[in-house]
């Protein structure tokens, strides 16, 4: 497989975008990245006539993917020689999955990120500030710092003394870190390595020994695996570009799935202008697309690329966090 296959955009310091490089380099799967600037606006992104502002992107051939959910998805099913990371026990997939949901969408991120040190650079920067005002948008203002500390302990807690307390060195028992190590430690690794952000009294290997002996285990293997797997290529977004236009496909093109709720309502066909966007952080920023298929838990629609003469490329998005509008949202920036 060669490297130019697969294309991430991101940053080297999101938390999110860490989440799919180590799902690349723990599973062996060479890709070349580009390097995206923390804040708006991108460029490298919007050459793909994409104007969601959320990092990681992922590009598979001609297709790309928003949020790293979908993303891992995407990579678990890919018909690689390479063994999968994640389970093919459904009881055991309820448990990746219940992780994700915990560490995604209950909260733990923004409690993360109210326990960031106050003095690091990036947050003085006045250009930071005012991108993050924009990506926050609406969403109501951090928790104070006591109840983020309340919640991120009880985290650190329910991991102590239930999936790690028998002493078992990955989530689900598997020789090595796997899916399910993947979506709980993000969050945790993050805080952990960050001076400053956890009260030592409170948090430490002498607090959480279980938690922290998982989290050192997983960096471990992590260095073991970047050695093995080499850095990834880098390319420009003229390049990365260029090689997404000139792939084929990764996937064949679904349905537009009639029986759906949302599309009977709103009353969308193969080929309807739509816009989408995420309904939480980034809002603001949303792709106006022609729909190629909905059904099930996933969109896809086409956008087309700056530049006369362009083949279009497949943006998949994720149903649950998105929202989908029939013909062009008014204001919606690209």
């Amino acid at each position: 497989m060669a490297s130019e296959n697969i294309i991430l955009y991101h940053y080297s310091y999101s938390p999110y975008a860490r989440r799919v490089t180590w799902y690349l380099t723990l599973r062996g799967i060479p890709y070349a990245q580009c390097v995206q600037p923390p804040t708006m606006p991108r460029p490298d992104v919007a050459r793909l006539g994409i104007g969601y502002r959320r990092i990681p992107i992922l590009s598979i051939g001609r297709d790309v993917y928003l949020d790293t959910r979908l993303q891992f998805i995407k990579l678990e099913n890919m018909d690689i020689s390479l063994p999968r990371l994640g389970t093919s026990q459904p009881d055991q997939r309820a448990i990746e999955r219940l992780l994700s949901t915990l560490m995604t969408d209950a909260g733990v991120f923004g409690w993360a990120a109210s326990l960031l040190p106050s003095d690091l650079p990036l947050l003085k920067n006045p250009t930071f500030q005012k991108d993050r005002a924009e990506f926050f948008g609406t969403q109501p203002r951090p928790d104070p710092k006591h109840v983020a500390l309340r919640e991120v302990a009880s985290v650190f807690n329910l991991l102590e003394t239930t999936l790690l307390a028998d002493g078992r060195d990955w989530i689900l028992k598997t020789p090595g870190p796997g899916l399910a190590d993947i979506e709980a430690v993000w969050p945790l690794h993050w805080l952990a390595g960050l001076p400053g952000a956890l009260p030592k009294d409170r948090f430490g290997p002498q607090v959480y020994p279980k938690v922290y002996a998982w989290i050192q285990r997983f960096e471990e293997a992590l260095q073991q695996a970047r050695k093995k797997a080499g850095k990834p290529r880098t390319v420009s977004g003229e390049e990365a570009e260029k090689l997404i236009l000139a792939s084929e496909y990764h996937e064949s093109e679904g349905p537009v799935d009639e029986g759906d709720f949302e599309v009977a309502k709103l009353g969308l066909r193969k080929g309807d202008e739509i816009t989408v966007g995420p309904t939480d952080f980034g809002a603001t920023r949303k792709d106006v697309g022609r729909l190629v298929s909905l059904a099930g838990d996933e969109v896809v629609y086409e956008t087309k690329p700056e530049g006369e003469g362009k083949q279009e490329v497949r943006v998949h998005a994720p149903r649950h966090g998105f929202r989908i509008q029939k013909g062009r949202e008014a204001g919606t920036k690209l």
